[in-house]
């Protein structure tokens, strides 16, 4: 199975992975190359899936996937890749919400006053607090919907997004954004979320490919990999970069949407980036090379995309390396090569522009031709 490049797809079949940002995120090419070198592949595996752009790499060749993620935000988001619904589907499920009346409790400050105008803050609110108790696939697509237009920039057409000016890839810290938008007098505006949504979902799904099955897991990678049945002959995936701590209090506003507290949560317990030395990131990924082995075929290949935070001052291809012989687990390494930096800031290690240069990053390409100790 030869599958071709994201140039060879038309515009609108690529849409939908672009359904909400993301600072976890790989050109989608990386995948869809690793598929068309691995031809016999069945079934696709990503146990650190973020927006789950492996995921639609497998939709898009026919293929089922499985991703593994620790933030809600990410799951919420890749779970949409793996969804099948109508465009009029998704639509209706928002006007039923929001034609129940007004429901949940709307938070209270300055933020959510300068951020949302007050009837788009409580129809928020409304959709919010329904999808909390909704687990349906039509649900699952609206509820990523709703992450990708909460925030983002005001157009000067028919908008596009829900809040007051602020950036789509995160959430501005409150005080921040309050004083950003009192400085230039920019007060919210209304903007009706079933207008915003509709206009969404046809953009986004009306060419969709065709869903494959799989499954989106939220939770630690090694514990949920211990617990799944089928096996996997293809890995593609990009640990968190040693050092990566923002994942969570950048992306607030989504996680409160997602049933998280409305302020500003800046606890990092649980990330893997966020182990207290190298060495200790270097077992935390073994543990998971190790894992992954275990649900592999014989002959499974892993595709490693990873680089480093400028101010990590670690050495990347060292640290992926030593992970996959310290995990003992039969993969042999095959191939490393440079992958050179996102042209569109999109890496962790570009996510501001004050970081710095962004370090090269590197693909590791290994096979599995053992069995783990």
């Amino acid at each position: 199975m030869a599958v071709a490049a994201t140039q060879t797809w038309p515009e609108d079949a690529l849409r939908l992975n672009a359904i909400c940002p993301y600072y976890t995120m790989f050109p989608l090419d990386f995948p869809l190359q690793q598929l068309s070198a691995k031809p016999d592949a069945t079934r696709i595996l990503d146990p650190f899936c973020g927006r789950g752009t492996t995921l639609y790499a497998a939709r898009l060749a026919g293929l089922p996937s499985v991703g593994i993620d620790i933030n809600p935000v990410a799951v919420a988001i890749a779970q949409a890749k793996l969804t099948q619904v109508t465009p009029a589907a998704v639509v209706r499920l928002a006007r039923q919400i929001l034609s129940s009346g007004f429901q949940g409790e709307v938070p209270e400050g300055e933020f959510w006053q300068w951020c949302y105008e007050g009837e788009t803050l409580r129809e928020i609110v409304t959709l919010r607090e329904k999808l909390l108790a909704l687990n349906t696939p039509t649900a699952a697509m609206l509820r990523a919907v709703l992450l990708g237009v909460l925030h983002g920039p005001r157009n000067k057409r028919l908008p596009s997004y829900l809040s007051n000016q602020m950036p789509r890839t995160y959430a501005s810290k409150p005080a921040y954004a309050v004083k950003f938008w009192k400085a230039r007098g920019m007060e919210p505006v209304r903007i009706p979320a079933l207008d915003v949504i509709a206009r969404r979902v046809d953009r986004l799904l009306k060419s969709a490919p065709l869903a494959q099955g799989g499954r989106v897991y939220l939770g630690d990678s090694v514990e949920t990999l211990r617990g799944l049945g089928r096996k996997f002959d293809l890995v593609v995936t990009s640990p968190p970069y040693y050092g990566m701590r923002t994942y969570v209090a950048d992306q607030w506003l989504r996680s409160w949407f997602l049933g998280g507290p409305p302020e500003v949560p800046y606890s990092s317990s649980g990330q893997i980036a966020r182990q207290p030395n190298q060495e200790a990131f270097i077992q935390a990924l073994a543990d998971v090379w190790d894992a992954t082995a275990r649900r592999c075929y014989q002959g499974a290949r892993l595709a490693i995309r990873f680089g480093a935070l400028p101010s990590a001052r670690t050495d990347p291809e060292r640290l992926v390396l030593n992970s996959i012989r310290q995990a003992g687990a039969g993969w042999t390494v095959k191939e490393v090569r440079p992958a050179g930096t996102s042209p569109k800031r999109a890496r962790q290690a570009e996510q501001f522009g004050k970081a710095g240069s962004a370090i090269d990053e590197i693909d590791v390409i290994a096979e599995l031709i053992g069995s783990p100790s």
